[in-house]
């Protein structure tokens, strides 16, 4: 990891130097890309391992097939250095030539920003959006470079042959789709459910229409329209153009704060949302603002989460000075400026990572609830 961390270094200070210059796709390659997969054990040079211009079935070519045991099992196709990202075509491109050559995996990246693909996810191209990383701090605000080299070493030669990422897409959009399931299914409770759930009951005095009421609160939906949790949110002025007058106002949402996010960042946010909401079911609210959603407990907030496109930023109400063998994904921000309310940043990209910070999500409710 040592070596990876130290070419993200080296690739941040000659970005720092070519961020201006314009620079094409062949020397984005060969300046940013070629480094970053030689750190990661590919041999640009070994066509048996990294196969330049590999043919697709249109035709054309694809900049990089990665191979394990000569077999493609990733698929890169590098853009120019200031390139954003974001054509959609761009995107459909890459992920089809994947999908026509039956490789799972494939990556769109300028150099600076990796965005990983499933290829074979049935869902629109940008929606396959597994997660993306960047090396630019300005995107990565603060991240540790520790943690952006474990984030690329996802898809080095090591972690392809292991099933690195196979294994981290099954879970994140197996449990996306369960998810939005079990919100069908709690939504309009089909009899049978309800029967179900009263032949597990002790009390026969239960009616169905009680069961359906405890379900929407003890599973509160991911589409805001449908919960019955109570939620407030932030007016948020905007420019009115040519028009006269006062600008207008909007009112932020989920969807404003999950937009363009990879789908591991939505699913890491709906897991943290639906954990704050559980604590309290009746008196825990959310609140949409311009840069985190805030979850409070009889009006004092205990949780603040920041959507990034690598992960999520989380604002805890403890103090760390308190906090006993804290992880090394915790940090103390109570002199360092930040968005959200608390004194503790939690760094969250992986659901291992959630897993070690709900024991503090939880501390930081019961010191806001032992307040009141």
């Amino acid at each position: 990891m040592k070596s990876i961390v130290s070419c993200i270094e080296n690739l941040q200070r000659k970005f720092s130097r070519h961020k201006k210059a314009n620079m094409k796709e062949y020397p984005t390659r060969t300046i940013f890309v070629d480094p970053l997969l030689k750190v990661l054990d590919w041999d640009v040079r070994d066509p048996d391992e990294i196969e330049l211009e590999y043919p697709t079935l249109d035709g054309k070519s694809v900049d990089y097939a990665a191979k394990i045991n000569k077999k493609p099992v990733l698929f890169l196709e590098a853009k120019a250095l200031n390139d954003p990202l974001v054509d959609v075509k761009a995107i459909t491109q890459v992920v089809g030539y994947a999908a026509n050559a039956g490789v799972e995996w494939c990556i769109l990246t300028n150099g600076i920003t990796y965005k990983v693909y499933h290829s074979t996810e049935k869902a629109a191209a940008p929606d396959k959006l597994l997660f993306e990383i960047s090396i630019d701090p300005k995107d990565t605000k603060g991240m540790p470079v520790q943690q952006i080299a474990e984030q690329l070493s996802r898809f080095s030669r090591d972690a392809m042959a292991k099933g690195v990422l196979d294994e981290i897409g099954e879970q994140i959009f197996t449990t996306a789709k369960i998810r939005k399931a079990l919100d069908s299914l709690f939504q309009d409770s089909p009899a049978s459910l309800i029967r179900l759930i009263r032949s597990q009951l002790s009390d026969d005095s239960i009616k169905p229409l009680q069961i359906k009421k405890a379900l929407n609160r003890l599973w509160p939906q991911t589409s805001e329209v449908s919960s019955s949790i109570p939620t407030e949110v932030e007016p948020v002025d905007l420019p009115s153009g040519k028009r006269k007058g006062a600008p207008k106002r909007q009112t932020l949402t989920e969807e404003d704060h999950m937009r363009d996010k990879p789908q591991e960042v939505i699913e890491l946010f709906r897991t943290i949302d639906q954990l704050c909401r559980e604590l309290d079911p009746i008196n825990v609210t959310k609140r949409y603002l311009v840069k985190y959603v805030g979850y409070s407990h009889n009006k004092k907030t205990f949780c603040c989460v920041h959507l990034q496109k690598s992960g999520l930023r989380v604002w805890l109400k403890l103090k760390y000075t308190e906090l006993e063998s804290p992880p090394d994904f915790i940090r103390d921000v109570s002199n360092i400026g930040h968005w959200g309310a608390g004194d503790v940043e939690m760094a969250i990209d992986t659901f291992e990572k959630l897993e070690g910070g709900k024991i503090f999500i939880r501390k930081s409710f019961e010191t806001t609830h032992l307040k009141i």
